[in-house]
């Protein structure tokens, strides 16, 4: 986690440096006009409606399902793979991360409106739906504390407190409040049922609360800083940083819809032992997964790297 030897037009200053180290989290920074977000989204919407080349099979298993099977299709539309590998992004990333990047993951997260928020959180190894760690970094074991992953979220739509915007609470990224080796039970009949401190709040129908290392530990909500974004618009934070999502509360058509794109160094081993993803009462297979080099080089090998898209499409940096 050392700053870029090389500084490009998109690195963070020092002082944003500063910023990042200590409140875990950087923005909202403008990656497109609104524009240009919204002539992309009307292209990846068409786009990602053709599922014949996407990563992971469509499955009827539990209303949860699709958040499984509509994860990485970076690594099947065009316009999601020059996404990640935007350079107003990992130039960015690449001033926390050092200059060797992996986009192992990304994840569309829309809210529609009567949706849930989504509840308080933080993720280190991500083996909290199945116990099972997906992340490894370099001298870390899969019982400590490591660093997480940089998660990049961009808005798609306009991203507003009325439809349920982005929260974090500034400098939780440096203790972990969850233990992820604990057990969650899905339960599809949880999904947009639960009130929470008079709020509806739920995680796709786990019930994050079941991993609190104290079970009468509340997160300080009176610190929450919530984002509200224009289309383009992203903030990059740790995973480990406490976050969470408003309701959608507002009629009509008024959804919102982020885009969350996941990066680590290189030296970082991705789904250590692991050949499937199990999460949301779904299992999938990892055989059509692989990583893509967003920055720099990769000299550690321990991963699957993508060469080009499930559609022939060569990966190349914006």
């Amino acid at each position: 986690m050392t700053s870029s030897p090389v500084r490009t037009e998109f690195s963070l200053s020092e002082d944003e440096l500063a910023f990042f180290r200590k409140n875990g989290y950087i923005g909202p920074i403008t990656i497109y006009t609104p524009e240009e977000m919204d002539q992309m989204w009307k292209t990846i919407q068409r786009e990602t409606l053709d599922r014949s080349h996407a990563a992971y099979p469509e499955v009827d298993k539990g209303v949860g399902a699709p958040n499984i099977f509509n994860y990485d299709r970076h690594l099947d539309v065009d316009l999601l793979a020059r996404h990640v590998m935007n350079q107003r992004i990992t130039d960015r990333v690449a001033s926390i991360l050092g200059p060797d990047l992996l986009c192992w993951r990304s994840e569309f997260f829309p809210k529609y409106p009567g949706d849930e928020g989504t509840d308080w959180h933080q993720a280190d190894t991500f083996a909290n739906a199945s116990g099972k760690p997906q992340l490894l970094w370099p001298g870390e074991s899969e019982e400590s504390f490591g660093a997480g992953t940089l998660t990049v979220w961009t808005a798609f739509t306009e991203s507003t407190r009325e439809n349920g915007c982005l929260q974090v609470i500034p400098g939780t990224q440096h203790q972990m409040n969850y233990d992820e080796t604990k057990q969650m039970d899905y339960n599809e009949g949880r999904i947009n049922s639960e009130v929470k401190d008079g709020v509806p709040r739920g995680f796709f129908g786990y019930d994050y609360r079941q991993l609190q290392k104290d079970p009468n530990w509340k997160p300080n909500e009176e610190d929450a800083v919530a984002f509200e974004m224009e289309k383009g618009q992203c903030i990059i934070f740790w995973s480990t940083l406490m976050h969470a999502s408003l309701p959608n509360i507002s009629t009509g058509k008024n959804y919102r819809m982020g885009f969350a794109t996941r990066y680590v160094p290189t030296a970082v081993q991705i789904y250590p032992g692991t050949d499937h993803i199990e999460e949301y009462g779904g299992n999938i297979s990892l055989d059509k997964w692989s990583a893509v080099l967003a920055r720099g080089r990769d000299e550690f090998g321990h991963n699957k790297i993508a060469t080009e898209t499930l559609r022939g499409t060569k990966y190349l940096p914006a």
